[in-house]
Parts: structure tokens; C-alpha cells; sequence
């Protein structure tokens, strides 16, 4: 039998109606093979689908939301608010958020290859994005 793991979000949350994710990987650390990523979907068929999934497999099955974010603002928010909730003690908050202010974003950087970075995409670009994205998963 293997492991469900997702948030519990109270009555009414936004999240509740995001599209939603499921991860399975191995439940044993011995076990290594790249996790299979499936989704999106709602939240209820996620959690139905990973349930029977991991119900007679060694597998963990994380189901979360997919944050639509539109900008590289939006993003930034989101990991802050994470690494918040995620820290014990307001300083090494503080300590997180000071040290990406000192960061200038709007350089050019390169990844490991060399290659240089992509701009990132606009939020219409993004919202298009989403709508070929819609249609090609309800083609």
C-alpha cells in the first residue's frame, strides 16, 4: 500500500478550484526513478485517481494545486509565502527576503550550458498560453 499526500485547505479556499496535480514517485528512498507527473485536473478526480493508484503499489502520490502564476512577481510571491510558512523563525525570514532584494533580476543570465536566459513570457502570453494549452487537453 502506498502514501497520499495533499493539502488540507479549509471550506471555500480559492486553491479548491485551481487545477491540480498528481506526482507519484517511490516510497522507498532505496528506489530511484524520476517521478511521473500527470495532470492537470480537478481536485476531486486528482485525489480519486492517486487513491486507487498508490492503493496496491509501494508508490506516494502527491496531489497539489497547479498555480497558474502570470508573472515573474506572482511567482516570487508564491516562494516567499512558502519559504515563510516553511521556516521556524522570523529571522531567517528576513534573512531570505533580504538577500533576493540585493539580487538584480533584470540582468541577463546563462544557465550551466551557457545559454543564455529566455525572456520571461508576458501575461498575455501566458493567458494564450493557457487557452492552447485547454484546448489541446479537451481536443
Amino acid at each position: 500500500m502506498g502514501a497520499l499526500v495533499t493539502l488540507e485547505l479549509p471550506a471555500g479556499s480559492p486553491q479548491l478550484d485551481l487545477p491540480w496535480i498528481i506526482t507519484f514517485g517511490p516510497l522507498d528512498d532505496e528506489e530511484e526513478w524520476e517521478p511521473v507527473v500527470c495532470g492537470p485536473y480537478e481536485r476531486a478526480h486528482a485525489l480519486a485517481l492517486a487513491q486507487h493508484v498508490v492503493a496496491d503499489e509501494d508508490l506516494m502520490a502527491v496531489v497539489e494545486p497547479l498555480l497558474p502564476a502570470t508573472s515573474i512577481e506572482q511567482i516570487r510571491g508564491e516562494i516567499s509565502v512558502a519559504q515563510r510558512l516553511a521556516s521556524e523563525e522570523a529571522d531567517e525570514i528576513d534573512d531570505v527576503l533580504d538577500d533576493d532584494a540585493e539580487h538584480d533580476h533584470d540582468h541577463d543570465h546563462e544557465d550551466e550550458d551557457g545559454h543564455a536566459a529566455l525572456e520571461p513570457p508576458s501575461e498575455a502570453e501566458l493567458k494564450a498560453a493557457f487557452a492552447r494549452i485547454s484546448a489541446r487537453l479537451t481536443a
